[in-house]
């Protein structure tokens, strides 16, 4: 049975200064902390420009492509994605526009108008508050805080929608350093309980193992997910999960030079070998 194969090529070019090394340097340290911090509403550029093609091929036929362009300069960043199905996302956002540590979002699609987004971001340090508002016929506000240090976050998110109430809200707990990350988050209106861990092991290899359980308490389903990730060699990075439903997804990442790498990574259900697997390519050039 044929399988479906995704490819995905990019190409960006970076311009980064001596004194955005550092910031970057330092900001890496405390990663898994501003990783949770910045899920879903904080996310930084440092590229000038990024141009990105990808397409799926389905049964020997061309399924769907896309292509995305990302501009940054200064305290603005331009972000523009089009498909062969005639959509278009464009995204403009400014950094400390109106106050410092601020940023301002704007995201128009097209024809779906209705889910352009208007944003307004508040960082301090390992502090942010954001709070959006999605242009519908009943527009969704949406706030969200987190607050935290270098080791452990806190985040709450409620969303509300104009005429009906609360529609989501959600709360959860960080903790990491250089050995474990680990997180419990209770989302989509107290149904949903994710708890997971990660463990590293400082060897040549840099051995990761990790785990997560998700309980739905509406549909009582459980969910239990392992992963590990190992570095082959310097240039080669192997990373697996699976979970209780029979899914393994594997991605072998190989650095062909500096500058170059390739990543090829395969889906599968174990229980449903009669359906069609799924193979992904990726290519990647930095200029």
């Amino acid at each position: 049975m044929p399988s479906r194969i995704l490819v995905n090529v990019i190409v960006f070019k970076t311009t980064m200064s001596d004194s955005h090394r550092r910031k970057r340097k330092r900001k890496n340290k405390n990663k898994e902390a501003k990783d949770f911090l910045s899920k879903d509403h904080v996310k930084g550029c440092s590229t000038t420009t990024v141009l990105t093609f990808s397409s799926a091929i389905e049964n020997g036929r061309l399924s769907n492509s896309k292509i995305a362009a990302k501009y940054a300069y200064k305290n603005a960043t331009v972000d523009v994605i089009v498909d062969s199905k005639s959509n278009l996302s464009a995204t403009i956002g400014f950094h400390g526009q109106f106050l410092p540590s601020t940023k301002t979002i704007a995201t128009l699609k097209l024809p779906d108008y209705s889910s352009s987004k208007l944003e307004f971001q508040y960082l301090y340090k390992h502090n942010a508050l954001v709070t959006s508002l999605l242009l519908s016929q009943s527009p969704l506000i949406s706030l969200s805080a987190t607050i935290g240090n270098p080791t452990m976050a806190l985040r709450m998110k409620a969303v509300c929608k104009t005429g009906h109430g609360f529609t989501n809200y959600d709360a959860g707990i960080h903790a990491a350093n250089h050995n474990f990350n680990a997180s419990i988050i209770l989302a989509n209106k107290c149904d949903l309980l994710k708890a997971s861990y990660v463990h590293r092991f400082h060897q040549p290899m840099k051995i990761s193992v990790g785990a997560e359980i998700t309980r739905r308490f509406s549909t009582k389903e459980n969910t239990f997910t392992v992963t590990g990730s190992c570095k082959v060699d310097q240039m080669t990075t192997l990373t697996a999960r699976a979970n209780n439903h029979g899914k393994l997804n594997t991605i072998l990442l190989h650095k062909i030079r500096r500058k170059f790498s390739l990543s090829i990574s395969g889906e599968f259900n174990t229980r449903a070998l009669d359906k069609v697997p799924r193979i992904g390519l990726a290519l990647a050039l930095m200029l």
